[in-house]
């Protein structure tokens, strides 16, 4: 497979991850204002839960699988400062991803001790290694 079809459907990958990383928080944020047992936090659990294993982690891994399979095409690029810095921010987003996980059990049993002003702060972690990761790639400041 060519490289420049591997960037591509990496590229598509990433999208996928960050769509479910920025807007499961979203339903986080209104999910944890829903009262306990009610219809909606239940519809809210299930479109969490389905965010996460459907779409999210698959996007996750594919992500991953990609993105190493071009450095091994192409093992110069470990050498280069963007792209260390890149890839300490796409293992940041990864444990965010983590995170959200596990944030997303314990709303599915009912367990969730944040407040929504906590969720809307988590949503934003994914945007500023977002920018810091296009930054990297784009511009290549290092």
């Amino acid at each position: 497979m060519s490289y420049d079809i591997l960037k591509a459907i990496h590229v598509i990958a990433v999208m996928s991850w960050m769509v479910g990383l920025l807007y499961l928080p979203r339903l986080f944020v209104y999910h944890s204002q829903t009262p306990l047992g009610s219809v909606q936090s239940e519809t809210f659990k299930i479109m969490e839960r389905r965010l996460l294993t459907a779409i999210m982690n698959p996007a996750m891994i594919l992500t991953f699988i990609l993105g190493f399979w071009m450095l091994w095409d192409n093992p110069s690029l470990f050498y280069e400062g963007w792209m260390q810095v890149k890839l300490v921010c796409v293992f940041a987003m990864a444990g965010v991803h983590g995170k959200f996980s596990k944030m997303r059990r314990l709303f599915e049993n009912d367990q969730a001790v944040m407040n929504d002003k906590t969720y809307r702060i988590w949503n934003e972690v994914p945007t500023v290694l977002m920018i810091i990761i296009v930054v990297m790639v784009i511009v290549k400041p290092l």
